[in-house]
């Protein structure tokens, strides 16, 4: 498959602002492990948040594709940076899917805008590839829910606005994947705590929190979708934000790619550049394949899901390869640069602690290897 014309324009826009925009900020940030926040509600104002979200609701209305050629430019760039942006609307696909009419008026509009971020309480210190153990409980008295419970590695935990909860509400329920309920909370509600994470090997500039949850309580209107519905509906979120982390993949070999080109063109040795060497060229080679064949997964399995279509096995593959393309390009791309990639001054030692990432977040690659075995089986040939 070929982009449109509009989706061309949409990758060359993006890239043009990542390059203008955070670039030159990327090491500061990494260093920092922080960003700063204007830029994202610049790419907000270029509409470049939350494209997915419909016209309705104060979107662009465009596809899940164009979300994820979004992130492979910023990624392309800089990941840290791309990752702080992209996630300002990390949640705004479970609301558009399963909200009702009134909460998607509520909490859609602001997010294209810049006006508010939204983010997804999911993983817990015990609890990560296996929803089904999440402990986190909401427990519901009279109008209200109380939730208590904690939560780990939350992306924006510190910084969003809204707070989605995949959530413990019927902890006799005998079958484990109807146990659980996905509930807004908003985070200035007493009892609800953000602690920043540091240290963290890549995309430094991306806030990620320990969140804890201490009585808090929200009114039941803030159940999104169906109590005891909240692991499918997970599934659902899933299905189509592990595009988006293949699209990642994608951007962050690319940018590897770029800068080991660069070097190798400049590098010299063995009477010219490094450039000139058949197993240089050969390595060159093998990265570049590598990418196509990942980007050709994240948009056919994109392309797919926009027009209806969900493919897990598909997807999984494309977020499986492209994280193992995105560890595999920036590991080669740092041999390339020999002793100057392991120096900080250098952008390829950031690219490499990045890509990491993308191997374990929203399903680690032995959980998208289980889905694509599983989805296999079922089918008759």
């Amino acid at each position: 498959m070929d982009l449109t014309d509009e989706q061309k324009d949409i990758v060359k826009a993006a890239r043009e602002f990542a390059e203008a925009e955070f670039r030159d900020r990327a090491k500061e940030f990494d260093e920092k492990e922080e960003f700063d926040l204007s830029i994202a509600k610049k790419a907000c104002e270029y509409g470049f948040v939350g494209t997915f979200i419909k016209e309705e609701y104060g979107g662009a209305g465009l596809g899940f594709l164009e979300h994820s050629l979004i992130t492979e430019q910023f990624w392309r760039v800089d990941p840290g940076c791309g990752q702080a942006i992209c996630s300002y609307s990390f949640g705004a696909e479970m609301v558009q899917a399963f909200g009702t009419e009134e909460q998607k008026r509520k909490y859609l509009p602001p997010i294209p805008k810049g006006e508010k971020m939204i983010a997804f309480a999911i993983t817990e210190p015990d609890a990560g590839s296996d929803v089904t153990m999440v402990k986190t409980k909401a427990e519901r008295v009279g109008d209200r829910y109380i939730i208590n419970g904690s939560k780990m590695f939350i992306t924006n935990g510190c910084l969003a606005d809204y707070m989605l909860v995949f959530a413990l509400t019927h902890p006799q329920e005998q079958d484990v994947h109807k146990r659980h309920s996905i509930i807004m909370v908003d985070t200035k509600t007493p009892g609800y705590e953000a602690n920043k994470i540091h240290g963290k090997m890549g995309i430094r500039a991306s806030n990620t929190a320990e969140v804890s949850f201490n009585n808090v309580e929200v009114p039941v209107e803030n159940l999104i979708g169906q109590e005891q519905r909240g692991f499918y509906q997970l599934m659902d979120f899933f299905n189509k934000t592990r595009n988006h982390v293949a699209a990642q993949g994608v951007g962050v070999a690319q940018g590897a790619l770029e800068l080991a080109i660069s070097h190798v063109k400049k590098r010299k040795a063995f009477g010219g550049t490094l450039s000139r060497l058949q197993g240089v060229q050969f390595k060159i080679a093998e990265m570049a394949t590598r990418i196509e064949a990942a980007r050709s997964l994240y948009w056919r399995s994109a392309w797919l899901l926009d027009h209806g279509k969900v493919e897990p096995s598909l997807i999984s593959m494309a977020k499986w390869f492209a994280g193992e393309t995105a560890v595999y390009v920036t590991n080669e791309a740092l041999q390339l640069h020999g002793g100057y990639g392991y120096i900080a001054e250098y952008d390829i030692q950031r690219f490499y602690r990045d890509a990491k990432i993308v191997e374990i977040y929203e399903g680690s690659k032995e959980v998208e290897k289980a889905v694509i075995a599983s989805e296999l089986l079922k089918k008759v040939f």
